[in-house]
């Protein structure tokens, strides 16, 4: 990005490079710096139950999915949930087992067995440290839109083909194959030995979920659909597989921490796991740290969210736990049960352990079949439906960048997908930069004098305290889309208009647009008028696309014109 200004031309005042201690320092700190309050407390306390009744049935279906026992999903939400919003650079995160790692995870636990899962988790931990403290977090914005988009949708797909075999109590011939084709033959080939109970168990629970949340939102439709597939399954004796039955239920208290067995060969053998475990757990969090930003209007520390993530999963394994990572579902639920900060994310963490402590008979009489359903529900909520449809319309390089990662995702590798994808990304953006340079005819290198304009100077034009105005100059794209985020965050500070000039942008692509779309309704809740101006057709296509119209925004040939505008509706 060559610049962004404000319109007066101004010289920008330059922000004093921040400390290592500012930039590492916990949200947690920075909360109770402000005033924390019995109010705030409260506000947390019932945030964190929210969150704890959301993230107990699903931790455990998570661990089971990822082909570990139930126990070490509540292991994981319980010790690194706690690490991840004690230390974390984050307001709002809620650290947890994903579902983005159900894969990752279970391909690991097979080759390698549950001790090179623990190993792995924990090297993961230590390169997380180590990208934080070495400050890279920064460069993880730079994965361009198409490709997390296209990187979800590709898991959803993935953990709901895991699914099935649970979902309809199937008996597979031999173990479940990893790769999807293979799975789906195998699963047909098992249609025979489908279970009628297991099937109307998970179709209970997701109806179950369905209903709750669209006639009592606020009410935790997951718990209650796993508490009632629980109930039909022990008074109707029905004949479906119970965390009970397979598992013989779960502890009643966190295990000691303990080491993994450690090896030279063994840290050898697992090296790419831990390396893909400590990438993924970055993308993820960042991208759920983005969401709670985008709901709230704050701005987190990638790289001092990293470094509590790199606790989080050294904790974690040393407990017994999976990979920690932000979760995207669950922050969300923190954000709109009202969190005031990271105590909310402690709570929960305790609740999780006081539940696990005192409940943890009842944990038996889960149906296998109702997680399933939880996860099917989860997954179908993963995929960015609206954003992937619009990406597909967007344009044919974001299509493809799009489709190539979600395709790879499915039927290569997650790694695999993310680096494809983020280097299509690369060679779209160059070739769209070599498209947009202009050359024009007898252009001097000294830009000559011009007559005066016949227009008169229009001093509100310098002197309007309501209206700000910013210009972007340069291509506007995901390598940037950060920095201008930054600036547009602070368009509601004290200003009641917003006049965006892109008269000087000649590229702009979909990140982009999605961080103008983020700023316009952040605009809107704060009642500031939001005009784009000078924005070319190619970019004012990309910007409707994703959504950017009216009543959101509106649109201006010039900031002249915007001007003109904002008076009519004075």
């Amino acid at each position: 990005m060559d610049q962004i200004r404000q319109a007066n031309h101004q010289p920008a005042q330059r922000p004093a490079k921040p400390t290592f201690s500012e930039l590492f320092t916990p949200k947690l700190v920075t909360v109770l710096r402000e005033g924390y309050t019995s109010e705030h407390f409260k506000a947390d306390f019932m945030a964190g139950l929210t969150v704890a009744i959301v993230a107990l049935p699903l931790s455990m279906a998570i661990a089971i999915a990822s082909g570990v026992t139930p126990e070490r999903g509540l292991f994981t939400a319980i010790v690194g949930g706690f690490i991840v919003s004690a230390l974390g650079g984050s307001r709002f995160q809620i650290g947890g087992p994903a579902g983005a790692f159900i894969v990752l995870v279970a391909a690991t636990v097979a080759r390698a067995g549950m001790d090179g899962l623990l190993l792995a988790t924990m090297m993961a931990g230590i390169f997380l440290l180590a990208i934080g403290y070495l400050r890279l977090g920064t460069y993880i914005k730079f994965i361009p839109y198409p490709v997390t988009v296209g990187f979800t949708a590709g898991i959803a797909i993935i953990i709901f083909s895991g699914q099935i075999v649970e979902l309809f109590g199937l008996k597979l011939a031999g173990p479940e194959p990893g790769p999807l084709l293979p799975k789906l033959v195998a699963i047909g080939e098992a249609a025979g030995t489908l279970n009628p109970a297991a099937t109307f168990v998970a179709a209970l629970t997701i109806a179950a979920i369905a209903l709750t949340k669209r006639w009592r939102p606020k009410w935790p439709a997951m718990l209650i659909a796993i508490g009632l597939a629980s109930l039909v399954v022990a008074l109707f004796s029905l004949p479906a597989e119970t965390i009970g039955t397979r598992y013989g239920g779960i502890p009643r208290s966190l295990q000691m921490p303990a080491f993994p067995a450690l090896s030279l060969d063994k840290a050898i053998d697992v090296l790419p796991d831990a390396i893909a475990f400590a990438l993924l757990g970055a993308i993820e969090s960042l991208l759920s740290a983005v969401v709670a930003d985008g709901m709230t209007g704050r701005r987190h520390r990638s790289n001092c969210e990293l470094v509590a993530q790199g606790f989080a999963n050294i904790a974690s394994a040393l407990f017994g736990g999976i990979c920690a990572t932000g979760t995207i579902a669950r922050t969300a639920t923190n954000v709109r049960a009202g969190a005031h900060g990271p105590v909310s994310g402690m709570i929960h963490s305790v609740i999780l352990l006081v539940l696990m402590l005192v409940a943890a008979p009842l944990a038996s009489y889960i149906p296998l079949a109702a997680l399933a359903g939880v996860l099917a529900v989860v997954c179908w909520n993963m995929v960015e439906k609206q954003a992937f449809a619009t990406l597909l319309r967007a344009s044919r390089g974001d299509a493809l960048v799009l489709m190539a990662t979600f395709l790879i995702v499915i039927f290569r590798d997650l790694t695999e997908g993310i680096i494809v994808g983020f280097a299509l990304g690369s060679i779209l953006f160059i070739d769209r930069m070599a498209k947009s340079i202009a050359v024009e005819a007898d252009q001097s290198l000294v830009q000559e004098d011009v007559a005066d304009r016949a227009s008169a100077y229009d001093s509100s034009e310098a002197s309007d305290a309501d209206t700000v105005v910013y210009r972007i100059s340069g291509a506007f794209f995901f390598g940037a889309a950060s920095t201008v985020g930054t600036v547009l965050d602070r368009i509601a500070d004290q200003r009641k208009n917003f006049i965006l000039d892109c008269s000087a942008v000649p590229f702009f692509d979909s990140t982009a647009a999605n961080v103008v779309e983020g700023a316009a309704h952040k605009a809107r809740r704060a009642g500031v008028r939001f005009i784009i101006s000078g924005a070319s057709p190619q970019t004012r296509r990309m910007l409707i696309n994703h959504g950017v119209k009216r009543p959101l925004v509106t649109y201006a040939a010039s900031i002249r014109d915007a001007r003109a505008q904002l008076r009519r509706i004075m």
